[in-house]
């Protein structure tokens, strides 16, 4: 059966091993980031949720007062779009300005998990430049822009986690998903990238989850989920899952 993404992570009996760190979750408000954010705190690191939508805003609010309610973390909920050009550095300097004034110490972001990523289904001759911009935008852009702004406050001794959440579709062939497929393959090359450009600051790392019934799943038209029925009838570890099988999955 399915399990769902658990609306609170039970306290761990081995420590806190995250103490002291602040980790960075991208489309933080629900499903997987959601999920992440509550083991992340679980294990001591504070929190920056970020969110894009106005609609999100009650949401990633309402996660950051349920997990401050278990966890004692700090955390720092904060609006900007990652896709455009000037919104990754306006949230680095807000979170900055935001964490200095509460420890009146260093500013150091330990872990990023890039987690925002935006879908739409078109075939060939559906295809619309507009949406060709707008995931190219917040899953590839947004993810290298992040990134870019905050090394300047990454650790130098190796201990800085880059995660990028990216997906099947990266190299399984759906039909309809030329362009989110190709989204999802330039977050890996990055990653590889990324790997060997920062191998002195921090281990990067991507995963590649399959179907997870999140709100991007929920808004996936009837006609693409019958297109990916063959994959998932042939593959016993592909059903669409509710939420994290493992949640531990970024620890």
């Amino acid at each position: 059966m399915a399990r769902g993404i658990p609306q609170v992570v039970p306290p761990k009996t081995n420590a806190r091993s995250l103490e002291g760190r602040l980790a960075w979750i991208t489309g933080a408000s629900r499903g997987i980031g959601a999920a992440i954010a509550w083991n992340l705190a679980s294990k001591g690191a504070s929190l920056i949720l970020n969110y894009t939508s106005d609609s999100s805003a009650s949401q990633t609010f309402s996660l950051a007062r349920e997990i401050e309610s278990h966890y004692p973390v700090t955390y720092f909920p904060i609006q900007a779009d990652i896709g455009s050009p000037t919104g990754p550095l306006l949230l680095v300097n807000l979170a900055r300005d935001f964490f200095l004034a509460k420890s009146q110490g260093k500013f150091q972001i330990d872990v990023i998990v890039n987690n925002a990523g935006v879908a739409s289904n078109a075939t060939i001759p559906e295809f619309k430049i507009k949406d060709f911009e707008w995931m190219y935008s917040i899953n590839v852009l947004g993810p290298l822009l992040l990134i870019q702004a905050a090394l300047p406050y990454f650790p130098n001794d190796r201990t800085g986690r880059i995660i990028n959440i990216s997906s099947i579709s990266s190299s399984e062939g759906f039909v309809g998903q030329s362009v989110y497929g190709g989204t999802k393959a330039a977050l890996e090359a990055m990653t590889r990238t990324w790997a060997r450009e920062l191998a002195e600051r921090c281990t990067v790392n991507s995963i590649n989850p399959g179907p997870v019934k999140t709100d991007m799943w929920d808004r996936m038209p009837m006609e693409h989920r019958v297109r990916l029925s063959p994959w998932t009838s042939h593959s016993p570890l592909a059903a669409v899952r509710e939420g994290l099988d493992d949640e531990e999955t970024v620890s």
